[in-house]
């Protein structure tokens, strides 16, 4: 008999993946969707970024209403504006996954709130808004989202010693990662050398998959067997690095005091060559202690047809073999990541200024309509 779709994602959260949504929107929390894969779906977290939110309020007329009001009361920066639009989704989302949290005692239950991408190459920018959103929030249960960049590395340090909850966004070089790691670990440590609790503090770390693949396949020949693979080989070795670091002495003074994991969250999953299994980057991404945060289509496909089999972690030296046959064949791996992290970001600015763009023609096309 084959597993049904409850049974399939439940035989995924019991490998140990936290099951994440990849998108989030007004129209999905009020109709009542979001619960129901939440209560439902074994669904027990949520991303969001500015793409997310410039489709959700692009699409939607669920915010004009909201929108309307914040101006007449007096509200006309755009990116006020939507901070007071976002924010609202992400309380609300919050207290749905508020359950999770509560009975996970603070590992699972998340949702995550994005710093506007255009402060990406500044620490300072970043620290300062980042802890207002967190203030704003005031929710035990949320993550601030920070890029990956060099600045961000530092800002991520300082969060974590303020006591700020980070999501660590747009990952996907291992020497990035190495100092994503280092910097959460420095902040813990400065924090408890304080005097300061480290109990209740949370950190992810986003490592994008399937861009790399892309990049990569763009590179290989048509007939080679690595194309498809380096995206896993290089999400392998991170689990790898994960496991190195959280481990010893020096993060078992901490955890003594009271820290959690950093632990990674697989993003960036759903499958984008039609070659390729619609399910490769869950299938091949199970490993206790990770998070796969899933576009919707992608969480159905699993429901659906899903198989668990935990392999991620059974030999790193058989992924660094895969990236260095990778690397023979053309693909400049440090380069690709690095395009990637730029491209990213770029990515997020554009998507950030046409949700200004589409919020400032929300209000000034109901004025042309009543002229």
């Amino acid at each position: 008999m084959s597993a049904s779709p409850s049974n399939r994602l439940g035989a995924l959260q019991a490998a140990g993946v936290s099951i994440w949504l990849d998108t989030l929107s007004r129209e999905l929390i009020e109709r009542g969707e979001f619960a129901r894969l939440v209560n439902g779906s074994c669904v027990t977290g949520a991303t969001s970024n500015p793409t997310i939110f410039a489709k959700a309020i692009t699409s939607s007329d669920r915010y004009d209403k909201q929108l309307r009001a914040a101006v007449e009361a007096g509200t006309s920066n755009p990116q006020e504006l939507f901070f007071e639009l976002g924010l609202d989704d992400i309380r609300a989302a919050a207290g749905v996954l508020r359950a999770p949290y509560d009975r996970t005692d603070g590992r699972d239950g998340f949702v995550s709130f994005e710093c506007t991408p255009d402060l990406a190459d500044d620490a300072a920018a970043t620290i300062a808004q980042a802890q207002e959103l967190w203030q704003r929030l005031s929710l035990p249960n949320v993550l601030i989202k920070v890029p990956a960049t060099l600045a961000g590395v530092e800002a991520i340090e300082e969060l974590i010693f303020r006591g700020v909850n980070v999501n660590v966004t747009l990952l996907f070089s291992l020497e990035r990662y190495e100092q994503i790691i280092e910097a959460y670990l420095r902040g813990l440590e400065r924090r408890h050398e304080a005097g300061l609790r480290l109990t209740g503090l949370t950190s992810v770390a986003s490592f994008f998959v399937s861009r790399v693949d892309t990049k990569a396949d763009a590179v290989l020949p048509r007939d080679s067997p690595m194309r498809g693979r380096v995206a896993v080989a290089n999400a392998q070795l991170a689990y790898a690095r994960y496991r190195e670091h959280f481990t010893g002495q020096r993060w078992e003074h901490l955890e003594l005091a009271g820290a959690t994991r950093q632990r990674p969250l697989w993003a960036s999953t759903g499958t984008k060559n039609s070659d390729y299994s619609d399910l490769l980057y869950v299938e091949q991404l199970i490993a206790p202690g990770v998070i796969n945060t899933m576009p919707l289509d992608t969480l159905t496909a699993f429901a659906d047809h899903g198989n668990v089999r935990s392999r991620l972690d059974a030999d790193p030296a058989a992924a660094e073999r895969t990236l260095a046959t990778a690397a023979a064949e053309g693909v400049d791996l440090a380069r690709i990541t690095t395009e990637l992290e730029r491209e990213g970001v770029a990515s997020f600015c554009d998507s950030y200024h046409q949700l200004l763009d589409c919020i400032d023609t929300k209000l000034t096309a109901p004025t042309r309509t009543r002229n």
